[in-house]
């Protein structure tokens, strides 16, 4: 009888950033725009990288497919938020909110994994360079995205299919702009602490497993060039790896802050803020950082645009 009476949750209402009418306009403008940047910069990447053979060599084989990461981790969650706004319509339906929640879990996944497979890549790169292209072999740069893509596909699986035992017969108002783990738990009138347990061991195995991974990468590149006499060297090798590292950083930092603290110590407005950051300002900064900065990028980019203009001179 108690179960008779209660409503089961169909669909979900997402709660985005505001009511106020103007403020979802300029959230359309502003999310927009960073997502179209996003767009065009990563899959400006990863035609460019295709492309031009010069590219063609493990470094650019991790960068391209971390601009295919940014704009999968994004697209799951940007588009459909970006179409609330527009419609004016903030629903998602339970099975809508259920492929939203494993894929943008995929995808960050996949990409904490390949950060640090990137991370070993420059490492192997130049603290043994005399070795680099006997240790990056194409079947080992294969095999480390197979892994990153398949451990994603994997931890996502694993909290999807304990996410479908739940019951959801509470209210179906999720107070943020996409289906966030732990606010669906909070709706659920079944027992999360399966659920909880999973997301919180996880989530820290991973964070902690990939950042330290990472760390202690950059962490002896940079002893390496500490050793370096030349200065040039030493300032382009210091400006890399500190513009790397801040991005890596601001990455894991919001996936810890949303995923690692005590339940009790959680707020929506800081856990949007996070997730901004993680889903759309960090795979926006990417190409920026680890590519366009980059002289054998910038200089295959000036090619590109010149047979390009050749082209249609031709014609």
């Amino acid at each position: 009888m108690v179960w008779a009476n209660r409503s089961v949750v169909t669909e979900f209402t997402l709660a985005g950033f505001s009511d106020g009418p103007d403020l979802q306009d300029v959230l359309l403008v502003v999310f927009l725009t960073m997502y179209l940047i996003n767009l065009i910069g990563n899959v400006g990447m990863i035609l460019l990288i295709n492309r031009e053979p010069r590219l063609h060599s493990p470094m650019y084989f991790f960068l391209s497919h971390l601009s295919l990461l940014d704009v999968s981790f994004s697209s799951s969650v940007i588009p459909k938020f970006l179409l609330s706004l527009l419609a004016g319509s903030r629903t998602i339906s339970y099975a809508g909110c259920l492929t939203q929640f494993y894929f943008y879990v995929s995808f960050g996944t996949a990409e904490s994994f390949l950060l640090a497979a990137m991370a070993y890549d420059r490492y192997v790169a130049i603290c043994n360079p005399l070795r680099y292209t006997l240790v990056m072999s194409r079947a080992l740069c294969l095999c480390l995205v197979a892994s990153c893509y398949a451990a994603g596909a994997l931890n996502s699986a694993v909290h999807t299919g304990a996410m479908l035992r739940l019951s959801f017969c509470a209210s179906g108002i999720l107070d943020h702009f996409y289906c966030e783990g732990k606010l669906l738990f909070a709706l659920s009138c079944s027992d999360t602490s399966i659920n909880n347990i999973l997301m919180h061991v996880f989530a820290s195995c991973i964070v902690i497993t990939t950042s330290t991974a990472t760390l202690l990468s950059y962490g002896r590149i940079l002893a390496t060039v500490l050793q370096t006499r030349s200065p040039g060297a030493r300032h382009k090798a210091f400006s890399t790896c500190t513009s790397h590292l801040s991005v890596t950083l601001l990455f894991y930092g919001s996936v810890a802050f949303m995923y690692m603290r005590p339940g009790a110590r959680r707020s929506a407005k800081l856990d949007k803020v996070a997730s901004l950051f993680y889903t759309v300002v960090t795979p926006m900064l990417n190409p920026f950082i680890y590519s366009l900065r980059n002289q054998q990028v910038r200089d295959a980019l000036s090619r590109v645009t010149r047979e390009c203009h050749r082209h249609q001179g031709g014609f």
